[in-house]
């Protein structure tokens, strides 16, 4: 989807607007100063915060400003019953990125499935590992000069 949420729309923010455009528009709309610098683009950013205090409003406008195809992902929407569905979800996921001109991929709640380490007993705990595995491979295999950016 192409959002419409623009910089004006997020109240104060001032600061982490500013790292989002050096981090994230910059090398979208600008590869080239990268190239000249000799230096890689990140691959994207860590928003942290308490719930409501504009991280997904932030990432929404960055996606506006740089005209990127901007999908959301729930991190709880990642952890599924079967048996490798997660992982799979993960991996088709960075494939239609990767079609696309630009994208922003926000992953929301990433906590989800990054901050559980403990086992339950019914295997599920396996799964999220696997989930989050195919998330490391994925953030590793693609190019930091490319057309996807990740905000979590």
């Amino acid at each position: 989807e192409k959002p419409d949420v623009t910089y004006g729309d997020v109240g104060g923010c001032k600061e982490q607007i500013e790292k989002l455009k050096e981090v994230v528009e910059t090398p979208l709309l600008h590869p080239e100063k990268f190239v000249k610098l000799g230096i890689e683009p990140p691959k994207g950013v860590l928003l942290f915060g308490p719930p409501g205090t504009g991280k997904t409003l932030c990432a929404r406008a960055v996606a506006n400003r740089t005209d990127a195809c901007f999908i959301r992902v729930i991190g709880s929407e990642l952890v599924q019953k079967y048996v490798g569905e997660g992982a799979r979800m993960v991996r088709e996921l960075f494939e239609m990125a990767r079609t696309k001109k630009a994208c922003i991929i926000f992953f929301d709640e990433i906590d989800a499935i990054g901050g559980t380490r403990y086992s339950d007993g019914d295997g599920s705990s396996n799964e999220v590992q696997r989930t989050m595995l195919e998330l490391i491979n994925q953030l590793d295999g693609f190019e930091p000069r490319g057309n996807i950016k990740v905000l979590m």
